[in-house]
């Protein structure tokens, strides 16, 4: 959600200017703003208590619709939880929430703001190199102003929000876009902040490309292009209520609440206008995302539309899943989409986080993921997905895509298509390639498992069994601590990536084996050898549990 009046209320200090047509260098930033010096502090702001496997609540299972007494069966998308970001907190901004982020190579660049009365907000920058191990490397504080969107490019970050002119002696305008320096994953404000001003009730969103910095502002505001290197303005164009900018193939399309989605050249000439009769609520996170063939559009309660890029009509509808108890109604909304491939993660607020898979000539709904907190945003980049869920934070999910390798050296292997529960029986020989989410392993026979899965409860080796991996597995979750047990004579071979989120518990006779020199084994709990066990082959024990 957003405050009407604005999303930032800056002081009078960080204001020496603020005409629509004019750029403000401050080489001296007041304590308004300030950056984060303890480290110990954004230390603590990773947080692994949830981390580990997520379930996905199918749309049979939400709506009722799964027969009595059916068998389960294995899910597609493997997820795991990497970690939270809590949101900072400091005096008068105890409640900041996580409303924006975005990925650019080795980072995700976090903006937070508070939907309470008053105005405080914060930028986090998070190294997700090592997905085992985010960092917090710098945090920016501003104690009367909220962030409400955020993008990095080419050394600088550009963030926007608002000032409550009414407030403020010489602002004029209500919203803002600032540029600040960053340099190895930290920024540096000892640089100055470089801020542009443009009508409207408040900044909205952000999209920066070649030499230009695009900056939609709400009611009765601007799309207004400035430039990239000083933030001064090129071009703007009114519109009654824009929520958001999206930028591909030299065309730019905006989310103009009171008509649709409007389509642009660069210098602003209209295109195409794709008139949309929703109720996108007023004040609201609306975004929308744009590629070759499609627009997909956040539409509040209605879900999620996608539209003919080349003729402007609507494909289909993509609903929200559930409707929560507990949950006010118009918090159950779509804030955001994002497309990654074949899928297709919608931002439903109070109703989750909704993962739909594209197809030919539609998209199929998989399910709600099991996530905490109001969902506001949603960004995908490769095999990662991050959402902003407001007082829950940032949240990093892997979504353990195979790797194409591991596929080719399996690809004579069938695919996996059973239960939910994989069992193999004492005498059976089974062998899979795929990516799937299980409840439980269950190995009394000789197992294969090429590719990524995941596993929600205790898996288990008995005795003389035999399991083989080549790829990645993850068991349990921190919260819900679940562990891989190895009997008495029984074999786990590894090549690739394992996760407990829980203990590894080695019986009398037991044997690990290793293959290759770049497994990985990541264990949260404890790695119990109960008697005399043989551990043979290479590996890189994460946590030193071994």
């Amino acid at each position: 959600m957003m405050k009407r009046v604005s999303l930032s209320a800056l002081a009078v200090l960080m204001f020496a200017a603020s005409c629509s047509d004019e750029t403000t260098v401050y080489s001296d930033p007041s304590e308004d703003v300030s950056i984060e010096k303890s480290e110990s502090v954004l230390e603590s702001s990773i947080l692994f208590d949830d981390a580990g496997v997520l379930d996905i609540a199918s749309e049979a299972a939400l709506t009722g619709k799964t027969a009595k007494g059916a068998e389960e069966m294995a899910g597609d998308y493997p997820l795991t939880l990497v970690a939270r970001v809590d949101p900072p907190s400091y005096s008068g901004a105890e409640n900041l929430t996580a409303a924006h982020v975005h990925l650019d190579g080795d980072y995700a660049y976090v903006a937070y703001n508070t939907v309470e009365d008053g105005y405080a907000g914060g930028i986090d920058i998070v190294n997700v190199n090592d997905p085992n191990n985010p960092q917090v490397t710098s945090r920016l504080y501003y104690s009367n102003a909220d962030i409400n969107a955020i993008e990095y490019n080419d050394g600088y970050i550009y963030a926007v929000g608002g000032v409550d002119a009414e407030k403020s002696v010489r602002a004029t305008s209500n919203s803002f876009v600032v540029k600040i320096l960053v340099s190895g994953g930290r920024m540096d404000t000892g640089a100055g902040l470089t801020y542009g001003f443009q009508e409207g009730f408040n900044a909205t969103d952000v999209e920066v490309t070649g030499n230009t910095v695009y900056v939609t502002s709400g009611k009765d505001g601007l799309l207004t292009a400035y430039n990239k290197s000083d933030l001064s303005i090129q071009n703007d164009a009114s519109y009654a209520d824009l929520r958001s900018v999206a930028h591909h193939d030299e065309t730019i399309a905006v989310l103009d609440a009171s008509t649709g989605v409007v389509l642009m050249d660069e210098g602003l000439n209209v295109t195409k206008e794709i008139a949309i009769d929703s109720d996108f609520g007023d004040f609201s996170k609306r975004t929308l995302d744009i590629s070759d063939d499609r627009i997909v559009v956040s539409e509040g309660s209605k879900g999620a539309g996608i539209y003919n890029r080349s003729s402007g009509s609507l494909i289909e509808y993509v609903p929200i899943l559930i409707n929560p108890d507990g949950v006010d109604q118009s918090n159950i909304v779509t804030n955001a989409v994002a497309t990654n491939e074949e899928i297709l993660l919608m931002a439903n607020g109070g109703a989750g986080l909704c993962l739909s898979e594209a197809q030919d000539d539609n998209t199929d709904l998989v399910g709600v993921i099991d996530l905490n907190g109001s969902i506001n945003y949603v960004e995908t980049k490769g095999d990662y997905a991050f959402a902003a869920s407001g007082k829950a934070g940032l949240q990093i999910i892997k979504l353990n895509r195979p790797n194409e390798s591991l596929e080719a050296r399996c690809e004579d292997l069938p695919s996996y298509n059973g239960s939910y529960n994989l069992s193999v029986n004492e005498g059976e020989e089974k062998a899979y390639r795929g990516s799937k989410r299980l409840n439980r392993v269950t190995v009394n026979g000789s197992l294969l498992l090429c590719g990524t899965w995941t596993a929600y409860s205790n898996s288990y080796v008995n005795s003389n069994g035999l399991f083989e991996l080549s790829g990645s597995f993850a068991v349990g979750r921190n919260n819900r601590s679940r562990s891989i047990t190895v009997n008495q004579g029984a074999t786990f071979r590894v090549e690739g990536d394992l996760t407990i989120y829980g203990d590894l518990i080695l019986n009398e006779g037991a044997t690990l084996e290793f293959v290759g020199s770049e497994s990985r084994v990541n264990v949260f709990g404890s790695v119990k050898k109960l008697g005399n066990v043989t551990i043979t082959g290479e590996f890189e024990d994460v946590q030193n549990k071994f």
